[in-house]
């Protein structure tokens, strides 16, 4: 008998805790499920989950499409399969899109309730959906940028939920991830007329160039860090809008958000000592010069003992899901 070849389902979901979101974004969303191969055939086999989490301005079913020059992620994960680089897993890719491109994959009062959404709706339903082994031991998270950003995040977390995670060029060490858009923040709203007039053009603005990305990832970055529910939009803007400066007392509540920093909590540090795989990679050259980030983490991972992988590879930030080729096997061995 030929073996059922691997698939991708997608499953709707209407969010309870997307419910009337601050940005009107939509609740029912759609998860994109890999099923490996054989799946149908062996109804008593129960397979490790790994969360596969998007970076900003992608979202977990466009991860799915094809790519220019690129192998599409399902054929990606069949040939790791094929070659038997890795185990048989099943690998979701939820749908955290917003207004602002992503959710930074948490709670705000400026975009949602995203964290609740993932741990406390999108896990239940695929484990009630799909033969997974429904514990932190055989549960991975993974992401790349933002996503890696989420991933480590959660981590952090939900030790309960996640048991390894994958933090690929991740959003990490706000001094040099954050302050040179902030930098910037003041003149890109002035061109558009002011945050209010921003927020209500994105969909119509073009072209969507590098100076709008650049301000649609600081107004994110804004939306999750400086979330303030008594606030216009539920967040406080990170700088003085007269002049462009840096507002401190913002600044001070982003940095609590900061994955280095959150290290310093032991709650935290612990929650990553127990993990059965930490994984850190990054291009050595990164454009938005997250390996320094990431060097800091290794650094600080290794002064509290925490176990770890960390890894630097020749290359940029763009263009680097060939790397989901390293990660993906070595999260699945730690499942299995």
């Amino acid at each position: 008998m030929i073996a059922s070849p691997s698939r991708v389902e997608q499953l709707q979901i209407t969010s309870r805790a997307l419910h009337d979101n601050p940005l009107g974004d939509p609740s029912t969303r759609t998860v994109a499920v890999y099923l490996p191969p054989g799946h149908d055939e062996r109804p008593e086999q129960r397979y490790p989950v790994v969360y596969l989490l998007s970076s900003h301005g992608n979202t977990g079913p466009g991860l799915m499409n094809w790519r220019p020059w690129d192998v599409t992620i399902k054929d990606q994960i069949d040939a790791l399969l094929e070659s038997g680089q890795m185990a048989p897993a099943i690998v979701v890719l939820p749908d955290m899109w917003t207004r602002f491109g992503g959710s930074q994959y948490i709670n705000s009062a400026g975009m949602g309730r995203y964290e609740d959404y993932l741990v406390g709706e999108i896990v239940p339903l695929v484990d009630r959906s799909y033969r997974t082994i429904p514990d932190r031991d055989h549960r991975a998270i993974m992401g790349r940028s933002s996503g890696g950003f989420g991933a480590i995040t959660q981590a952090m977390h939900h030790p309960d939920v996640f048991g390894a995670f994958a933090c690929q060029s991740g959003d990490l060490y706000w001094e040099y991830t954050c302050l040179p858009g902030l930098s910037r923040m003041h003149q890109h709203l002035e061109r558009h007329g002011g945050l209010d007039a921003f927020i209500a053009g994105i969909p119509a603005i073009r072209p969507k160039n590098g100076a709008f990305w650049d301000l649609i990832m600081t107004v994110c970055w804004a939306a999750a860090f400086g979330s303030n529910p008594d606030a216009p939009h539920g967040f406080d803007l990170p700088i003085d809008p007269v002049t462009g400066a840096l507002d401190e007392r913002v600044w001070a509540r982003w940095l609590e958000h900061d994955p280095i920093r959150k290290l310093d909590t032991p709650a935290y540090a612990d929650a990553l000592r127990l993990a059965r795989l930490a994984f850190i990679d990054v291009g050595q050259f990164d454009e938005y010069q997250l390996q320094v980030g990431a060097r800091v983490l290794h650094q600080k991972l290794d002064a509290l003992g925490i176990p770890h992988v960390y890894e630097e590879y020749p290359d940029g930030h763009r263009d680097t899901h060939y790397r989901y080729g390293t990660s993906l096997p070595r999260l699945v061995e730690a499942l299995t």
